[in-house]
């Protein structure tokens, strides 16, 4: 089919997936609402299951497409990675719009919270205990999906599988310390703008943290399925850049949220 065109580019076909993705978000975002107001979730997670078969279904869609049959051109490969550069700008203004409100908070804190950061009557986290064992593991993490991404380069099947396996458990690692972390949590996000500044930075970091795991379980499939070769690893390179991304974030998360702000 690409034999026939006068142009690198790839012409995606038509596909129900943008449709039923926008649909369930449109249900998530209600059933959110509905959680908040009438704390019945059903209809949440109703949204979260029509997306998640959603994107399994479009990611099975590019994985032929650029796996089989050989629709991604270099051409289009150099846009898929300038989207993905865009989506991670995107992301790194996400969170900058948190640290503002923390550091406009807690630079110059008001009477409200007793002129002091933390507020008065908060009792913070200590930052040498579950966070630094959390940095500790996303720093390994950067480590284990670096052998990754350099394993495959090498055409080291085993050794990448392994690396990818590695990261994958040690994001659930993280993921599964921070709930603990949460519920033993001496505060709550309605403790003043502490608890509201905490909780959302750390909570979209910690969603972003499952994203990434799951986008390098995602990759572990692929790879299993050989569906990646050192040349055409595209998905994967995202994933790792993806990584990255969230071990900066939290770095800067720790530094400053856990460990400055103690």
């Amino acid at each position: 089919m690409m034999a026939m065109m006068n142009h690198p580019y790839h012409l995606v076909e038509k596909s129900p997936w943008p449709l039923t993705s926008s649909i369930g978000a449109m249900i998530m975002t209600t059933g959110l609402v509905k959680w908040f107001n009438l704390y019945t979730s059903n209809l949440l997670f109703l949204g979260l299951l029509i997306i998640l078969i959603s994107s399994a279904q479009w990611w099975r869609d590019v994985s032929r497409e650029s796996s089989y049959q050989g629709l991604h051109t270099k051409k289009v490969m150099t846009g898929l990675r300038m989207g993905m550069i865009l989506f991670i700008v995107s992301e790194i203004l996400f969170f900058f719009s948190f640290f503002w409100a923390f550091f406009h908070s807690s630079l110059a804190p008001t009477q409200e919270i007793g002129l002091s950061w933390p507020p008065t009557e908060i009792l913070s986290f200590n930052p040498f205990e579950i966070p630094l064992l959390n940095t500790t593991i996303l720093l390994a993490s950067g480590v284990t999906v670096t052998w990754a991404h350099h394993s495959i380069i090498e055409m080291n099947h085993s050794e990448t599988k392994t690396a990818l396996i590695v990261t994958v458990l040690l994001g659930f690692y993280f993921t599964s310390l921070q709930v603990m972390e949460y519920l033993e949590a001496p505060f709550t996000i309605a403790d003043s703008v502490y608890g509201s500044t905490f909780f959302v930075a750390t909570g979209f970091h910690g969603l972003h943290v499952i994203i990434g795991s799951l986008f390098l379980l995602s990759m572990l499939f692929r790879h299993s399925q050989a569906s990646m070769s050192s040349e055409h690893h595209l998905g994967m390179e995202a994933s790792i850049w993806y990584w990255h991304f969230v071990d900066v974030v939290w770095l800067f998360l720790y530094t400053f949220i856990y460990w400055w702000g103690f």
